[in-house]
């Protein structure tokens, strides 16, 4: 199963728990925010005491980092508060220590949190997607217009990853001081955030503190929202980011999923008519020829890793299969 929605949830009022996992060096606790009981995907405040040591190795799973307060030292490279990076499953992070303790963000993305001790890469890691930044310093805040419609203004964004094909994004985002947003929201995307400094308040649920976090599924409905002194926040979506904005608090999940179909077929009838049409039901979703098209020298082009697989089980070759006339729609309008 996804991850269950949790909201609200503040992680002051957890306390912490040993990381007693395989791999990781003593003196590493975690609150658990939001875990995938099925793959172990989960997101994780994690605090290093003084003096925690961390050999060399890599994870199976996609990871996310952001520091929140006090420094690491990564190799040779010594980071502080807003440093973030991007780790690809099988990418080798250097070894690390702390020197007086820090407070992150750990967030696994395709598996169970996982080190494996190696100071070189596997064979299949996608090295290229590593990347690493301050994001406090090295970023400017842009217009929170990532999607349209957008946010109102005096939302704005530091944009730290975003993934080409499935289009997901992790951001910071803030609400200036006297910020409000005054119509309801959802997705076609699951949504995550995790309060880094300040407050705000949403009308499903009034106050959200520091260290408040929320993992919301699509199509549930939030806001309006509001901010008197202005708030700094991690965000993350899993898909293309849209903002479907309305002014009725009690439309239910299926209506609100009822509406963005509505929207997809006026907006795209002649693939909504083929997707809905009998025989192209791909509840896996259907092959996409660029990824799989045969190449020279006969290999196949590398395809994105299904965010359920991980290098240690993979779910067969990736081939395309068909499905039945059984499965078809019954949606011929």
């Amino acid at each position: 199963m996804a991850r269950p929605h949790i909201e609200p949830f503040c992680d002051r009022d957890v306390p912490f728990k040993k990381m007693n996992k395989k791999g990781f060096g003593n003196g590493m606790h975690f609150k658990m925010l939001s875990m995938d009981t099925d793959t172990g995907a989960c997101s994780m405040t994690v605090q290093f005491d003084a003096g925690y040591k961390q050999t060399p190795g890599f994870s199976w799973s996609e990871l996310e980092v952001l520091v929140m307060e006090g420094e690491l030292q990564l190799g040779d490279k010594k980071v502080g508060k807003g440093y973030y990076a991007f780790f690809p499953a099988g990418y080798a992070m250097p070894a690390m220590h702390t020197e007086k303790g820090a407070l992150c963000l750990f967030m696994y993305n395709t598996g169970e949190p996982s080190l494996v001790e190696s100071d070189t890469h596997h064979p299949l890691a996608r090295v290229d997607r590593f990347h690493q930044t301050n994001a406090y310093n090295d970023i400017p805040w842009a217009l929170g217009n990532i999607a349209n419609p957008a946010t109102a203004c005096g939302c704005m964004i530091k944009l730290l990853n975003h993934n080409d094909r499935t289009h997901a994004l992790t951001f910071l985002y803030c609400m200036t001081a006297n910020f409000t947003q005054d119509n309801i929201s959802y997705h076609d995307c699951a949504e995550e955030s995790y309060h880094i400094w300040g407050s705000s308040w949403i009308m499903q649920f009034g106050e959200v503190p520091t260290g408040g976090y929320f993992w919301r599924p699509p199509y549930i409905n939030h806001g309006a929202f509001a901010s008197e002194l202005g708030c700094i926040a991690l965000g993350r979506v899993d898909s293309k980011l849209f903002n479907h904005f309305h002014y009725n608090p009690w439309s239910t999940v299926e209506e609100n999923q009822l509406r963005a179909v509505a929207r997809v077929q006026q907006r795209d009838p002649h693939v909504y008519k083929w997707m809905v049409s009998n025989a192209h039901n791909h509840p896996h979703g259907p092959e996409d020829f660029e990824l799989t098209m045969p190449r020279h020298g006969g290999s196949l082009l590398s395809r994105e890793p299904n965010k359920n697989e991980a290098f240690s089980h993979s779910h067969g070759d990736g081939g395309h299969h068909h499905h039945g006339e059984g499965h078809a729609h019954g949606h011929d309008h």
